[in-house]
């Protein structure tokens, strides 16, 4: 497993002036996919050096490539296409644009992933450790993006195994790339916390996300299973992030035993609100398997005020009465700019974030 430090980045970044331009002159054909890749690289270039300067020790290419921060993964495996949901994504005071994936075929491992290659720009520029982010499978059974499965295959479970495969392979190729930092993102957990408690006293619908809840155990672990010992594989929980607004609420205590069995190295919690719920639950996840590092996301990537760093120090005392401080770590809740369009915030105030991430960090784990 790679040693990482105690300060880290959920991975997404405020798309630049100039890329923004960029990507709307491409989409009303006025550059070239040269001239866009150009400007990609230039713009990811200068991110990787912001950060290095910071002080990070793992960094990524900010998603500067992606318009949505799962679709365009999706999008790139065998077997999954893109369609118009005709709907925007609930969250809270917001509306996304109307893009989605769907099952079109047996899912499989797309040796030619564009994110191969996009990952390859950001090893070869730094001189820490290159991470790379991709969403979960679990985001292939939700949003109606798999209702068809049966379209495709005699039962679920060999759906389930192919999506594991396709990712498994994935996350191999990655390694072979030189990635020894993966995170998977997932918002499904954050989901079952919404559904689990309002369907307390409803069992047969309780039923369906407990059923929902184990499947996503066993495809994320089969995803998991046998890969290289020196590869670490975070996840980041996630409450939805989309200019600023959410999806889902709640504390993760409906959710911990799952959590726990799940053979991640990293856990990313979101925990900069009253939405999060009570630290309690990272024990839970922590006593399951006690080599794991809980990530707190103190500090929130949804507005620009700066967090007083002695209720951040509190905050992680508190949870090193449930779990050792050796194996907790600081971050943001979320990354900056899950989408293309990203939070209600400035670059100014975006580093200013990552900054009170790395100096109180220091002042914890001097």
């Amino acid at each position: 497993m790679t040693e990482l430090a105690h300060f880290d980045i959920v991975g997404s970044f405020l798309r630049p002036e100039e890329l923004k331009q960029a990507r709307d002159k491409f989409s009303h054909g006025d550059i070239s996919q040269a001239e866009l890749t150009q400007i990609e690289n230039q713009e990811v270039e200068k991110l990787i050096h912001t950060e290095e300067d910071l002080g990070l020790k793992a960094v990524t290419d900010g998603e500067f490539r992606r318009s949505w921060w799962h679709l365009d993964f999706l999008w790139g495996l065998n077997g999954v296409a893109k369609y118009d949901y005709q709907e925007s994504y609930k969250f809270h005071g917001a509306k996304t644009r109307t893009d989605n994936a769907e099952l079109a075929g047996k899912v499989s491992y797309n040796p030619e992933h564009p994110f191969f290659k996009a990952f390859e720009f950001v090893k070869e520029h730094t001189n820490v450790t290159p991470k790379q982010t991709i969403p979960s499978p679990t985001l292939l059974f939700r949003d109606n993006r798999s209702d068809n499965w049966s379209n495709f295959y005699e039962n679920k479970q060999d759906y389930l195994d192919d999506l594991a495969k396709a990712y498994h392979k994935t996350s191999k190729q990655f390694y072979d790339l030189g990635c020894r930092y993966l995170q998977i993102d997932d918002t499904t957990w954050a989901f079952l916390i919404s559904k689990l408690n309002e369907t307390e006293n409803n069992p047969k619908e309780h039923e369906k996300y407990v059923q929902l809840a184990k499947d996503s155990v066993y495809v994320i672990n089969k995803t998991l299973e046998n890969l290289p010992d020196d590869l670490t594989v975070a996840t980041h929980i996630c409450r939805g992030n989309f200019k600023s607004t959410f999806l889902f609420s709640g504390g993760y205590e409906p959710i911990a035993k799952y959590l726990g069995q799940l053979n991640y190295d990293r856990f990313f919690l979101e925990y900069d609100n009253d939405r999060s719920g009570d630290l309690e639950p990272i024990k839970k996840i922590w006593n399951n398997r006690n080599n794991v590092t809980i990530v707190l996301g103190l500090i929130t990537s949804k507005n620009g005020q700066l967090e007083d760093p002695n209720t951040i120090i509190q905050r992680v005392n508190e949870a090193a009465e449930l779990v050792p401080l050796t194996n907790l770590a600081l971050s943001t809740q979320c990354g900056f700019a899950s989408t293309e369009e990203g939070n209600i915030l400035t670059e100014a105030d975006q580093w200013k974030k990552i900054k009170l991430v790395v100096d109180t960090a220091n002042k914890i784990w001097k």
